[in-house]
């Protein structure tokens, strides 16, 4: 057997991994998408410490058991009994500050600016990984998440040009922009503070340390909410937060991260702004401006260079 062969048969397992990376997360952005679409919906209903906190409610049993499941009895013990426990509320606390924050800015804005500051996330990620992992993005990497993120502010601004120039960003925009810079500093301590558990069960304990900071902060709000008069799309939201966009977002971002550099695992966040784009058009909320939509081509175009790049 060649040298050549060899390399080419010992490169395979690793080329597959990355590919499980990136189709995670183009699954978990458009897992996301449904959530600013669905949200922006339920958000004047709730108050988003009480939805959030709800989602757990369905969250942390599912992933509980699918986390049973799927873990073999020799690492079970990581499951029932994990290393270092202070390790998950940090995580979850900042996954909780961005759902709120998420939910309290869909109270404000559009769901398309939201979805374009999430965009921003990438190029906060790589910054983050940077300082806490020092993993260094390449060049090409770096051009194509700036790229996308003037993209990003076209859409946030709504394609004004004079608002840009005199930085006239909404409150809603402002809002959720910290809950995102929350959101990427928790991506690079994933791969930080991971100690060999399995996908799943990191993930779970993630959840509940999630469940447990949402619980603290949305006590009041949980017991003020007339849960028996809330309308049908609120409960639809729920349930699809609780399954999909947190026990399905959680594992395939925790999949994604642990395979491919966080960077550019967030990178499919630029997807975001598309896909919203496109349910808001469909479900008959109108199409964006043209000037708008112009932003979120730039975003795709960064995100098509990125996976183009052999950097990735």
């Amino acid at each position: 057997m060649t040298v050549e062969t060899q390399k080419s048969g010992a490169e395979k397992p690793a080329l597959s991994r990355k590919l499980q990376g990136h189709l995670a997360m183009t699954l978990f952005a458009f897992l996301i998408s449904i959530s600013f679409f669905i949200g922006k919906r339920a958000a004047p209903h709730i108050e988003p410490a009480a939805l959030n906190a709800m989602r757990y409610v369905i969250a942390i049993p599912l992933m509980g058991v699918l986390a049973l499941v799927f873990t073999p009895t020799s690492g079970r013990a990581s499951l029932l009994k994990p290393k270092a426990i202070w390790r998950f509320p940090i995580l979850g606390g900042l996954m909780g500050v961005y759902f709120i924050l998420m939910f309290e800015a869909l109270r404000l804005t559009s769901s398309v600016s939201t979805g374009a500051v999430l965009t921003l996330m990438p190029l906060l990620t790589a910054i983050f990984s940077f300082i806490l992992l020092r993993q260094k993005a390449g060049v090409t990497v770096l051009g194509s998440l700036t790229f996308s993120a003037l993209g990003a502010i076209w859409v946030i601004f709504r394609g004004d040009l004079g608002a840009i120039l005199s930085f006239a960003i909404g409150k809603g925009e402002l809002v959720f922009f910290i809950g995102v810079i929350a959101h990427a500093l928790h991506n690079p301590l994933v791969r930080k503070f991971n100690r060999g558990e399995s996908t799943i069960v990191f993930a779970f304990w993630s959840a509940v340390g999630a469940g447990f900071c949402l619980f603290l902060y949305g006590a009041p709000a949980l017991m003020a909410t007339d849960w028996a008069h809330l309308p049908p799309v609120v409960w639809l939201c729920i349930l699809y937060l609780g399954t999909a966009a947190t026990a399905g977002s959680y594992f395939l971002l925790q999949f994604g991260l642990l395979r491919i550099p966080a960077a550019k695992a967030n990178a499919y966040m630029l997807l975001t702004p598309g896909y919203v784009i496109l349910m808001e058009g469909l479900a008959g909320s109108g199409w964006v401006s043209p000037q708008v939509m112009i932003g979120a081509l730039v975003t795709l175009i960064g995100l098509a260079i990125l996976i183009a790049s052999p950097e990735v």
